[in-house]
């Protein structure tokens, strides 16, 4: 039997890296603001909710399973932030805290769903994503949440390198995603999370409780929506019922252009990362050459597909 280290280096990040780059130097020919600090800071900016969003989605979708709900979730979640510290007057640590105990909630919801009733993940997290949805709607009376405390915005906010400005909410996601890539690679979780994609049934064998794992996914997942609600809130600087209508496609896409298979059990954390940049820079791209958003999207379908049929042949070509 092949243990789950047999399975990273398989797909890795190399591909998705090589994507990335040629697509900078397309877009490079194409326009010459393109190849700027200032557009590359822009571009981490616009990625950064959807980045975090990656984080979570991957963790599930290494575990062979998915999350619908990650978008809806993520609004609701800046909307409890956003409606507890001017509703209520609390500190914004407070508000940032509520808004992360109910993301969480609902990851933990997910992943008893999945695991104790034994329902799809597919079936949980679309029920979950339209609750989420209804949630935020009647919390905020479907208005968006304006006036917030500066420290809402915090990473909002940008310090300069050089004569590029970079935000707050840049490093924020970065740093998480050092951290996850640390936390997978080197510790017993870590390697439970790829055993469980890999093979539930052998890993249940080992004396391994996959239905903890796969609850303790979800729960993560849930916390980092929790996180990119603070820095959607902090991006726009209002609280807004009617964010996530396309984070959940956008960030399935991330991963799986990233490398990281829809099957469980292979893929990289970093490898989301440069799937969210692969789409941001399409879509900066495109529109600094004057593209309608309408063939944006069709290429970004373009390319999900493109991305799982290649993770599908190589699957038949190991077997």
């Amino acid at each position: 039997m092949q243990s789950w280290k047999d399975h990273i280096p398989s797909i890795g990040t190399l591909g998705p890296f090589l994507a990335l780059l040629l697509a900078c130097g397309f877009f490079s020919f194409q326009s010459e603001q393109f190849l700027t600090g200032a557009n590359f800071s822009l571009i981490l900016q616009q990625i950064m909710v959807v980045g975090l969003i990656a984080i979570g989605q991957t963790l599930i979708i290494l575990t062979a399973g998915i999350d619908l709900s990650c978008g809806m979730v993520m609004a609701l979640g800046g909307v409890v932030m956003t409606k507890v510290a001017n509703d209520y007057g609390l500190h914004p640590i407070v508000a940032i805290s509520a808004g992360l105990a109910v993301t969480a909630g609902f990851g933990l919801l997910n992943g008893l769903l999945v695991t104790r009733i034994k329902l799809p993940p597919f079936i949980v997290t679309l029920g979950t994503m339209n609750i989420a949805f209804a949630i935020t709607q009647l919390y905020s009376g479907s208005q968006t949440i304006t006036d917030l405390p500066a420290a809402m915005t915090f990473f909002g906010n940008t310090f300069g390198i050089g004569q590029t400005q970079v935000a707050y909410g840049t490093v924020l996601m970065l740093a998480c995603y050092a951290l996850s890539w640390i936390w997978l690679r080197e510790t017993a979780q870590g390697r439970h999370i790829y055993a469980v994609g890999n093979n539930p049934e052998a890993t249940r064998l080992t004396g391994i409780a996959t239905h903890r794992v796969i609850l303790m996914v979800y729960v993560l997942a849930g916390l980092c929506y929790g996180v990119a609600s603070l820095l959607s809130v902090a991006r726009t600087g209002v609280g807004d019922p009617n964010a996530g209508q396309t984070e959940n496609l956008d960030a399935i896409t991330a991963v799986v252009l990233g490398g990281t298979s829809l099957f469980g059990g292979r893929g990289v954390i970093i490898g989301s990362l440069v799937g969210a940049m692969i789409v941001g820079v399409f879509r900066n791209g495109l529109t600094l050459m004057g593209v309608s958003s309408v063939y944006q999207i069709l290429i970004t379908g373009i390319l999900v597909i493109l991305a799982v049929a290649t993770d599908q042949l190589s699957r038949k070509g190991g077997r």
